[in-house]
């Protein structure tokens, strides 16, 4: 059998085990952020936790070039410890995926922090598709500004050929920012959506980070949570989008 086939057929087991049992669950990744580069060009989070159907602990560290919205070469960092025994831990794949990008980390002098200054948390009422919010105020004052994230869905290609016949729909997104009644737009897909998007079937906004006592859209960045199709149900990835420079 060619590893393609091996592939889809491990893919399409995967959905007809989860299909048929009355309830499935996927791994959902957890987030870290790590923080900026001291002149506020990059960005670098972390996402991590416990692989579905393996049980296999990683850990995906990601530094973003904000101007140009693109990840900077050498990464994302994707550690996996492929430990049969399950004696790995979560904490040894974050504490392996660190080292791994350390030396990227320090040359591009990430070591600014970073704050979320609002969230759709999964445990709100709603789609996650709009979220509201504005530079963090002084202390008890309201926040400044006027921003809104508006989160769009469509039907695009797939990255991996085994998602055909795997779900029903394979989604790409766009996210738009209004600014005090002035929209932009800051990401569409087109054309076929990235491979390691996987069978991606929903997308909510989780966040917006910023840096600490500024501006929210200078530097910030949304943090965009996405399901792809795993081998035990819909798993949660994460993807950043810059709001501006």
């Amino acid at each position: 059998m060619t590893r393609n086939a091996a592939t889809k057929a491990t893919a399409l087991l995967a959905a007809s085990l989860a299909f048929a049992a009355p309830a499935v669950a996927g791994d959902r990744a957890m987030i870290d952020i790590i923080g900026y580069s001291s002149d506020y060009r990059y960005f670098a989070f972390e996402e991590f936790g416990m692989q579905d159907g393996s049980g296999f602990p990683y850990s995906n560290i990601y530094v973003l070039d904000l101007p140009s919205d693109s990840w900077v070469k050498g990464t994302p960092v994707r550690v996996r410890i492929e430990d049969d025994s399950a004696n790995s831990t979560e904490a040894q794949a974050r504490e392996q995926a660190l080292a791994e990008a350390k030396p990227k980390l320090e040359a591009l002098k990430i070591q600014e922090s970073a704050e979320w200054i609002a969230m759709n948390g999964d445990g709100e009422a709603g789609d996650g598709k709009v979220l509201k919010f504005g530079s963090p105020g002084y202390f008890f004052n309201d926040p400044q500004g006027d921003y809104t994230l508006t989160l769009e869905t469509f039907t695009a290609p797939a990255g991996e050929e085994f998602c055909s016949g795997l779900v029903d729909e394979i989604l790409g997104f766009a996210l738009t920012l209004d600014d005090n009644g002035t929209s932009s737009e800051l990401h569409r897909d087109t054309g076929k959506l990235p491979a390691s998007r996987g069978c991606a079937m929903a997308y909510r906004i989780h966040g917006v980070v910023a840096r600490p006592a500024t501006d929210a859209v200078h530097a910030g960045v949304a943090i965009i949570s996405v399901l792809p199709y795993g081998f035990e149900g819909p798993d949660r990835r994460f993807i950043a989008v810059p709001l501006g420079n």
